[in-house]
């Protein structure tokens, strides 16, 4: 903080003599300061309790809190920094708070102002600006906020107001990240970019002109390639494109075609934004991830088993189709359990607005899936008139029996949620080659999912393939326990980090990231103008 704003704090506090002694002449002044403090306070459960436990005594404006005062100042001029709406908690407004003190409502205003921006920034550089729910209901994330009681009591007992200030934001490595990518991009704006766009595209190996050249001049601005002067198309350059597409999810064959050089053009502006709602889908998740937890990305297909921030398992994934009745949610659970040669009770959604339809035209479609009455026996179809049901009346339950060729193949892991969503296996295998896959109808299955099987089940067995196998040859569906439950969170995200703390981009498949960045933005955050 500005000698210039500590001393204009100082004058706010000699002035009405706060914190020095209130002789019996200013006893009026005091009850008046008492009253004026409830009455702004008012509004606030948290900020009402803490004055009233404290006799409305002052906190912010005596002599004795300068530290605090400094470190809150410091702490919200900093807030562009973390991607967050400045205006919420304007240092320059705060000290003008302090600063045009007249009466000692000006002070117990001052007082109560700089509370409510202390509890505003912590709530929002803790545990984020928006509520996922206010975006979209496809996104079932529950956020842990910070109890505003408490956050006073713990900044006002804080050994180190500045410590405890800094100690808000997420402490995940990936946050840190994020963070300095952010100031990067911002540093690069400011320069000018990564200059011209490359035009055209199918650029390969062997290639010449000044397509390549401009290919080649966007790739050393990014920095994934030294500079040269040569046009040819070389394998610097194509092993430069293949990096490029490693760190964007693109298939790496070296050759710059369409998804490649769409990517190659996107602006560095773009991808601040994709940061910026990084970093708060980053506030969402806080600091709870746990040791060992289950990590799935929906943006970048794929499901990893992390151990101490270590990739210890990676599978491709499969996850929901971009429909409003198909896209995979985001959350947090706990995996209990798996089970080996499953059966699939088809859901509702499913059966009538798929199968219902198919036997209403045929009674043997669908032959693969029993028909289940309320009592839960099979129920023969030679004597079901499929025409007298719809979506509202229809009576039965599907049910596909344990088979190499169910729908979630020979293993599924469960973590009991209200949303229906698992890992599992899958007899389509052949999804697992695209480059874009968002096939299912919200469920992630994997691509390997018995080596899955045998790295969880290594937690608590010496032989976890052939404990897995002596299991899946019964035929039977088998449920195994995990003794140790792992956290499962599934997230969206198109700006992260590897474990080496490189940069990856993602597209927005969805349009989730869009939605929030818009919403960042009506709330106040702000970044450098787009150029294209």
């Amino acid at each position: 903080m500005g000698s210039t704003v500590q001393r204009a704090l100082s004058v706010a506090v000699l002035a009405l003599g706060v914190g020095a002694g209130v002789p019996a002449s200013a006893a009026m002044e005091l009850t008046a300061f008492k009253q004026a403090v409830a009455v702004e306070a008012s509004g606030n459960a948290a900020i009402s309790a803490f004055y009233r436990e404290r006799d409305y005594a002052p906190f912010w404006t005596t002599a004795e809190a300068a530290p605090m005062r400094s470190a809150l100042l410091h702490a919200i001029a900093g807030a562009q920094a973390h991607g967050l709406p400045v205006a919420r908690y304007d240092a320059d407004a705060l000290t003008a708070l302090f600063h045009d003190v007249r009466t000692q409502r000006d002070v117990a205003r001052a007082e109560v102002g700089a509370m409510r921006m202390f509890l505003a920034y912590a709530r929002d550089v803790s545990s984020g600006v928006l509520s996922p729910a206010d975006i979209t209901d496809e996104i079932k994330r529950k956020v842990d906020r910070p109890d505003p009681a408490q956050l006073i009591q713990a900044f006002a007992q804080a050994e180190s107001p500045e410590a405890f200030l800094r100690a808000l934001p997420p402490d995940s490595p990936e946050y840190a990240r994020l963070l300095r990518t952010k100031m990067r991009l911002e540093r690069l704006i400011a320069e000018g970019g990564w200059g011209d766009k490359v035009p055209g595209y199918g650029q390969r190996p062997g290639d010449s002109g000044p397509q390549v050249v401009a290919l080649r001049n966007r790739l050393i601005a990014m920095g994934y390639l030294s500079r040269s002067a040569t046009r040819q198309y070389d394998a610097a350059l194509q092993s430069a494109v293949q990096q490029f597409q490693l760190d964007h999810g693109l298939e790496p064959d070296g050759v710059a075609g369409r998804s490649t050089i769409d990517e190659v053009n996107v602006s560095p502006e773009t991808r601040l934004r994709q940061v910026l709602v990084a970093m708060e889908r980053e506030r969402w998740l806080g600091d709870a991830r746990g040791g060992m937890h289950v990590l799935v990305n929906i943006t970048d297909f794929h499901a990893r088993l992390i151990e101490e921030g270590e990739v210890v398992f990676e599978t491709r994934s499969v996850v929901g189709q971009n429909r409003s009745t198909h896209r995979t949610p985001e959350f947090s659970d706990v995996m209990e359990h798996m089970i080996i040669n499953p059966s699939w009770n088809v859901p509702r959604s499913i059966a009538v607005s798929e199968y219902l339809p198919q036997m209403m035209a045929n009674p043997g479609a669908a032959g693969h899936l029993q028909l289940i009455d309320g009592s839960g026996r099979v129920v023969s179809r030679a004597s079901i008139d499929f025409s007298r049901y719809n979506a509202r009346n229809f009576p039965f339950d599907l049910k596909q029996p344990p088979s190499r060729g169910n729908a979630l193949g020979q293993v599924k892991f469960m973590f009991p949620n209200p949303y229906n969503i698992y890992l599992h296996d899958t007899p389509s295998q052949h999804l697992f080659v695209r480059e874009v896959r968002a096939f299912s109808h919200g469920c992630i299955r994997l691509d390997d999912p018995f080596d899955f099987a045998y790295a969880l089940l290594a937690l608590q067995t010496e032989d976890p393939k052939g404990f897995f196998h002596d299991r899946l040859a019964t035929g039977r569906e088998t449920k195994v326990d995990l003794e140790t439950p792992l956290p499962v969170h599934i997230i969206y995200r198109t700006a992260m980090s590897d474990p080496r703390g490189r940069m990856q981009y993602r597209r927005d498949i969805y349009g989730r990231d869009a939605a929030i960045f818009d919403a960042l933005r009506a709330a106040g955050v702000a970044l450098a103008p787009v150029r294209g």
